[in-house]
C-alpha cells in the first residue's frame, strides 16, 4: 500500500548552513547535572506555540521541557539518537506485524496539579489533532491510523474507533498497514497527553497542562516566556530529561546577529545563556579569533542534506545518463564554499544523512570533491544531448543564488548551459510541490522530522509523495524503489528494516534524481555558566533536556 504522508522536515528549502569550529569538549555534555540557576534561551521567534496538535518541535527542544509523549528520544553525542519510552513502560508491543501498537503507561504519573495522567488523554490529545482548527502539527500518524483519512477531530467528529484505551493505563492503536516506525511516531508532538476538561483550543498554546519537569508559569507575548518547575514530575519515570535550572525564561523576538554578540561579551545574565538560532557567519568569523567564545561554540557533526533535484519528468532529463552526467558535472566543493566552506558542510554521497541508525557510505558516483567533467562529457556523448539546456528555480536571496551560481558554474564546465530563475520562496515552494511541476532543477535542503532512514527517504522519493504538496521534487518514480520503501515501513525488526532503507538509498541514487550535495552543519553558541550543552549528528540542535548551569 503506497500512503501519502503528512511529512513537514524540518528543513525544506536551503538555508544559510552555519559554520564554525567545534572546540567543546564531548566529555563536558556527559557530566553529572547541577540543579538551580536561572537559564536564559535567546530566540529569534515571537511566539511559542505550547499546542501539541499545533507543533512540529522536536522531542530535545521546547516543548519537551513541557510536555512528555508516550515516547521520546534519546539523544547523546557521538552515537545515533534512540527511540526509549517517556510515559509509557516501552517503545510499544506489537503481535500482528506492525499494524496494531500497544502501550503501557507507567506507574506514578501526574500533571502538574497532581492528577493523574490516563491513556484517555493520550487518546483524546491524538484525536484533538486531527480538528481542522489545529492544523500545522506533524501528521504522519493521521495517514496510518484506520479511520484517519475521514476523522475530522474530537469537537465534531466524536471519537477515533482506531484508539482504543480498555483502561486507563493502556492504549492501543490500529493502524491500516503495517508500520515498523510506529515507535518514533508516538514521540512526535500528538502523542501528548491532553485533559478533556482543561481544554481550550483557543488558549491551550499559551497554557498546556504540564507533564515535564517544568510548567508555563508566565507568558508575555512576542518577548518572553517562563517555565518553572512542575512539582509533581517524578525523576524516577523519566530517563532523558535532567531538568538542572529552576527556571528557563525564553526571551523572544531577539535579533540572532544581537543575540550572538551578547553571547560572545558573556557578560552577567547572559552567562547563563545560549541562542537557540545558527550564529549568523559574521558573527562566526568574529569568533574565530576570540579564544573564550571560541570554546563556546557547538558545531554539529552533520544535518540537513542539501541536494539538487533533478526533475525525472522533464525532457532530456527523463534519459538516466543525462542525470548520472549531472551527477558528475556538478562542483560539490564550489558549492561547500558558497555555503561558508568545510565547516558548513561535509561533502556529501548518500541520501541517508550522518546520525541516523542503519546508514552505510558509498560513493556511485566517485569524482573529486569538483567533480569530473570527462565522465561527464561522455555521459552526455552517449545520450546524444551535446547541447543541453536547463533551467534552476531558486529562491532569490543572495545566499541562495550564490548556491544556485555554484552548480551552474559547475555544470557549464561540462558543456550544460543552466539558467538561474529567481523567485520568492513561496512561489519556489509551490512551484516544486505541485502538481505541474514546471521547472528542471532546483536546490533544497531536508532534514526528518524524526531519526530513521524513513525520513530521509520515504518523504521524497516514493511516488506517492509527487505533486499535491510533497517533497518527492524530483517527480521520481520507480516500482522497484517503492517496493523496497514499502518494505521497509512494514518492517518492524529495526535491524531488518534500516538494511531496507540502505539497499533504497543505493538503489534510487542509481537512477539518480537528485544529486547529493553537503551534510550542512549548524553552529550554536553558549554562555560560560553553561554546561552540557552539545549537539549531536541528529538532530543538528542542542539537546534542551540535558543542559544545565554551574553553581
Amino acid at each position: 500500500m503506497i500512503r501519502k504522508t503528512a511529512a513537514v522536515a524540518l528543513t525544506a528549502l536551503l538555508t544559510v548552513a552555519a559554520c564554525g569550529a567545534n572546540s567543546s569538549d564531548r566529555k563536558e555534555a556527559t557530566e553529572g547535572t547541577q540543579q538551580g540557576g536561572k537559564l536564559s534561551i535567546l530566540s529569534a521567534a515571537t511566539d511559542i506555540n505550547f499546542d501539541p496538535a499545533k507543533s512540529q518541535n522536536l522531542a530535545i527542544t521546547t516543548l519537551g521541557l513541557v510536555l512528555r509523549r508516550l515516547t521520546t528520544w534519546d539523544v547523546q553525542p557521538g552515537r545515533p539518537a534512540q527511540v526509549v519510552p517517556d510515559l509509557a513502560t516501552d517503545t510499544g508491543k506489537t503481535t500482528d506485524g506492525g499494524k496494531t501498537w500497544t502501550y503501557t503507561l507507567k506507574d506514578g504519573l501526574a500533571y502538574a496539579d497532581g492528577s493523574p495522567i490516563t491513556t484517555k488523554d493520550i487518546k483524546y490529545g491524538v484525536e484533538r489533532s486531527f480538528a481542522p482548527e489545529l492544523s500545522g502539527g506533524l501528521g504522519y500518524h493521521k495517514g496510518l491510523l484506520i479511520g484517519g483519512d475521514k476523522y475530522k477531530g474530537p469537537y465534531t467528529g466524536g471519537e477515533l474507533a482506531s484508539i482504543e484505551t480498555p483502561d486507563d493505563k493502556t492504549i492501543v492503536f490500529k493502524l491500516d498497514a503495517a508500520y515498523g516506525d510506529w515507535p518514533w511516531i508516538a514521540s512526535m508532538p500528538a502523542f501528548t497527553p491532553v485533559p478533556k476538561a482543561q481544554d481550550d483550543p483557543k488558549t491551550y498554546t499559551q497554557k498546556p497542562v504540564a507533564s515535564g519537569p517544568y510548567q508555563v508559569s508566565e507568558y508575555k507575548q512576542g518577548s518572553s516566556v517562563t517555565l518553572t518547575r512542575n512539582p509533581k514530575w517524578d525523576a524516577k519515570t523519566d530517563t532523558v530529561r535532567t531538568a538542572g535550572p529552576d527556571e528557563v525564561v525564553f526571551q523572544l523576538g531577539q535579533d540572532t546577529t544581537v543575540a550572538a554578540q551578547r553571547l560572545i561579551a558573556d557578560a552577567g545574565d547572559d552567562k547563563n545563556a545560549f541562542g537557540a538560532g545558527f550564529v549568523p557567519p559574521a558573527q562566526l568569523a568574529q569568533i574565530q579569533s576570540n579564544p573564550s567564545a571560541k570554546q563556546r561554540l557547538v558545531t554539529s557533526d552533520a544535518g540537513a542534506l542539501a541536494y539538487l533535484a533533478l526533475n525525472t519528468t522533464r525532457g532530456p532529463l527523463k534519459d538516466v545518463k543525462v542525470r548520472q552526467a549531472i551527477e558528475y558535472a556538478v562542483d560539490k566543493k564550489a558549492f561547500q564554499v558558497a555555503s561558508g566552506g568545510a565547516t558548513g558542510g561535509d561533502i556529501a554521497t548518500t541520501l541517508i544523512t550522518p546520525g541516523i541508525a542503519g546508514r552505510q557510505a558509498y560513493d556511485l558516483y566517485p569524482a573529486e570533491a569538483s567533480g569530473d567533467v570527462t565522465k561527464a562529457k561522455q555521459l552526455l556523448t552517449e545520450a546524444g544531448q551535446t547541447n543541453l539546456a536547463l533551467t534552476l528555480l531558486s529562491p532569490n536571496d543572495s545566499d541562495n543564488l550564490a548556491k544556485a551560481q555554484a552548480v551552474q558554474q559547475g555544470l557549464q564546465r561540462a558543456g550544460i548551459k543552466v539558467t538561474i530563475k529567481p523567485a520568492d520562496e513561496t512561489t519556489v515552494t509551490d512551484t516544486i510541490t505541485g502538481d505541474k511541476g514546471d521547472f528542471d532543477l532546483t536546490i533544497s535542503s531536508w532534514q526528518p522530522d524524526f531519526p530513521s532512514a524513513n525520513g530521509n527517504i520515504q518523504p521524497l522519493f516514493q511516488s506517492s509523495e509527487i505533486g499535491g504538496g510533497g517533497y518527492n521534487l524530483s517527480r521520481y518514480s520507480q516500482p522497484e524503489a517503492d517496493k523496497l520503501i514499502e518494505s521497509a515501513l512494514a518492517e518492524t525488526d529495526q535491524a531488518k528494516a534500516q538494511a531496507l532503507w540502505a539497499r533504497a538509498d543505493k538503489r534510487i541514487l542509481q537512477d539518480a534524481p537528485v544529486v547529493p550535495l553537503i551534510y550542512t552543519k549548524n553552529s550554536f553558541l553558549h554562555g560560560s555558566n553553561v554546561r552540557n550543552f552539545f549537539v549531536a549528528a541528529f538532530p543538528a540542535y542542542p539537546n534542551y533536556l540535558k543542559v544545565s548551569l554551574n553553581k
